[in-house]
């Protein structure tokens, strides 16, 4: 059966992407019914996007014609998935407020149906601590979320705000739709750096940007894991859905991992500090004629070591993440032996890769069956197959 999809477009200059996205959902085999807010047909024409949908505009909630064919409350329960696509800041707001002022509004309002949002909205009006608050009202109603990217915007500023592409939408909705394998299962994934205090204001760190955590978290909520997500202080945003526990030190990292056992399966994608200072200054660190402050150091605890050793209730995969300068396949295979774990890995973040903080990540996974390396590619794929083996892994483990 054809799975049909009810696309909201709202009044932003990024309504003209979803024209785009009307022709890549359909080339899924999906329906797509459109609805057109006023102010989106200041940007789209009902009869270009009813051209390219195939289907009728629906616009005006006292339409008679309309409520006699099928009334609204209908029209949002019959979709399997409604996405609103651009989600400007007004929309956004009504949701999570629960207003019901158009067709739309009560679409979504009326509706038990999963919905996604494609936000799209200056930067300013992004940022806005209203904007962040009605967010974060979203995803705890459970409503799905795909972008913003950052970029240059219509209004010639630049930063987060602009509608992710119809690409990126159209794997957003294939992921909402598709079969859920890994429902009812509970994952631990780790993820950015770790911040270890010197004194109040300075602390060791490293340049992870959790960008690859954060994917493999993604990834795993999207085949319908409950995915508990301990982060450092990454550049990354945590993925919507998922359980996001924050810390800053490693020792508060395992401690959180701990916590959030028993699980099946634990990721280890946070960069962690080895060391830390012994004796955190509780006052700034001054210049003196002295010279240089003495900073003693003494090892971080090893989160990956200490889960693989457990014997009560360790998880039934356990995962490390081995970044390497050099000899990253040597490296990478003593590291998993010497761990303890399952499965490595392994990527070169040298200088010269671009991979440190980049968008694409070129990986080899080592497990005890020897070694197997993947092709360069983004990081959310390389998240997206990582997912994947997991889930085999789980269906085959006793």
């Amino acid at each position: 059966m054809t799975q049909r999809i009810l696309l909201i477009i709202t009044g932003g200059i990024a309504a003209y992407k979803s024209l785009d996205l009307i022709r890549r959902l359909r080339e899924d085999g999906l329906s797509v019914t459109p609805v057109l807010t006023k102010s989106a047909q200041q940007f789209v024409t009902p009869l270009s996007v009813s051209a390219l949908a195939g289907d009728k505009v629906y616009s005006d909630l006292f339409d008679l014609t309309d409520e006699a064919e099928m009334g609204h409350i209908e029209l949002s329960r019959s979709a399997d998935l409604i996405v609103v696509a651009p989600a400007t800041a007004d929309i956004m707001a009504k949701m999570a407020q629960g207003h019901a002022d158009d067709l739309a509004t009560t679409l979504l309002l009326a509706t038990d149906t999963p919905v996604l949002i494609a936000p799209a909205m200056n930067v300013r009006m992004w940022d806005h601590p209203a904007t962040q608050r009605n967010l974060q009202v979203l995803r705890e109603d459970g409503i799905a979320m795909v972008g913003p990217n950052e970029g240059d915007m219509a209004c010639g500023e630049f930063g987060p705000g602009r509608m992710a592409e119809p690409l990126e939408i159209r794997d957003a909705v294939r992921a909402c739709l598709a079969e859920k394998p890994l429902a009812g299962r509970r994952i631990v994934v780790t993820s950015g750096p770790t911040q270890e205090p010197i004194d109040p204001v300075r602390f060791i760190a490293n340049r992870s940007s959790g960008t690859q955590g954060s994917a493999v978290a993604a990834a795993l909520h999207a085949m319908g894991a409950h995915v508990v997500f301990v982060t450092g202080p990454a550049d990354a945003p945590a993925p919507p859905g998922v359980e996001v526990v924050p810390v800053e030190t490693a020792q508060q990292m395992l401690t959180a991992v701990e916590q959030a056992l028993p699980a099946e399966a634990a990721i280890f994608a946070a960069a962690v500090a080895d060391w830390r200072v012994d004796q955190t200054s509780q006052q700034k660190l001054k210049k003196s004629k002295d010279g240089l402050p003495h900073l003693q150091f003494v090892e971080n605890p090893d989160i990956l070591a200490t889960i693989s050793a457990r014997t009560t209730d360790r998880p039934k995969l356990v995962i490390g993440f081995a970044a390497e300068t050099e000899n990253v396949l040597e490296n990478a295979t003593a590291k998993r032996a010497r761990k303890g774990c399952d499965w490595i890995v392994a990527n070169d973040v040298s200088a010269e890769s671009g991979i440190m903080g980049g968008a694409e990540n070129a990986v080899t996974l080592i497990t005890e069956s020897g070694a197997e390396e993947w092709p360069r590619m983004s990081k959310r794929d390389v998240a997206r197959d990582l997912a994947e083996r997991i889930l085999t892994a789980l269906k085959g483990a006793k």
